[in-house]
């Protein structure tokens, strides 16, 4: 089964609910990146968070990011999404080691330390939307709930997780993002906020075998929760060698006239996604010309 996002509605409206299981994705960028299990988890919490963020938004061609630096060793994190269930995403620092946390689970909140979460949305308007928190613990799941009250005044329980293998692979990751609406009634708010506090962790449930249908059914069973869009989700991403080529040409005509002067081919790699890409001498003659023109 590959990874999806689900979206749902339950107590007649009153809240909105998004699920994914996101093994694969977790998992691709692991290899992608050669993430130490740490730092797997942190990128693995915010790609999932990306993804059911990105379906959020209506538009084609929307765009979200999200954005960490923080004075942990992972020094930051970066993710993309689009409206689609595609999301991509990188680690500053991808190698990290740490003890475990005091309840014996790798230790995120330590990785990243203190810092400030940004959201940038890009809606196709002049100017992007940008939104930003303090990370509250590190936790990130924690850390988009304050967001989602302080920034969007949209009171919200985010849910993230990633479990590891003995062999340093992902075995389980996803999460959820429930949402309570303007007219949330209050016996609806006061028994969700039992039901979450009485939920196991988001990797139990998945562990387990449970579905993105299944963690929302553990979690709105009592509201009467109906499951409205199902949405693939991949870790993909749009580089190419003619968008890398549009990246060289901004270093300047004099940095690759001395970079054709030393006669040796460059290798550029994409941020997102770690591809490689190889630019010959002639290569470069091509885009100084053409840089010319």
């Amino acid at each position: 089964m590959g990874d999806y996002i689900i979206r749902a509605t339950a107590a007649e409206g009153q809240i909105r609910a998004f699920a994914i299981t996101s093994r694969e994705i977790v998992e691709t960028a692991r290899l992608r990146h050669d993430t130490s299990p740490v730092v797997t988890a942190a990128l693995g919490r915010l790609l999932s968070a990306g993804a059911m963020m990105g379906v959020m938004m209506k538009g084609e061609e929307d765009l979200l990011t999200l954005q960490i630096k923080c004075s942990g060793p992972v020094k930051g994190l970066t993710v993309t999404a689009d409206s689609k269930g595609h999301v991509k995403g990188f680690a500053d620092v991808p190698q990290v080691m740490l003890p475990p946390s005091g309840q014996g689970k790798l230790d995120v909140g330590r990785a990243l330390d203190l810092g400030v979460l940004s959201v940038i949305k890009d809606l196709g308007m002049k100017e992007p939307y940008v939104g930003q928190t303090e990370l509250k613990t590190g936790e990130i799941g924690d850390d988009l709930t304050y967001y989602f009250a302080s920034s969007e005044q949209t009171p919200s329980s985010v849910g993230l997780g990633v479990l590891m293998n003995r062999d340093n692979t992902v075995r389980q990751a996803g999460g959820f993002i429930l949402q309570l609406m303007p007219d949330a009634s209050e016996e609806v708010i006061v028994r969700l906020e039992g039901r979450l506090t009485a939920m196991k962790s988001v990797t139990e449930y998945l562990d387990r075998g449970c579905t993105p249908e299944g963690l929302l059914q553990e979690l709105l069973g009592a509201f009467d929760v109906e499951f409205l869009e199902k949405t693939e989700a991949a870790f993909a991403c749009n580089c190419s060698k003619e968008r890398v080529e549009k990246a060289i040409v901004s270093i300047g005509r004099k940095d690759l006239n001395e970079m054709v002067q030393e006669g040796k081919p460059i290798e550029v790699k994409c941020h997102f996604c770690n591809t490689a890409y190889e630019f010959t001498v002639e290569d470069l003659k091509k885009i100084i010309r053409r840089s010319k023109q």
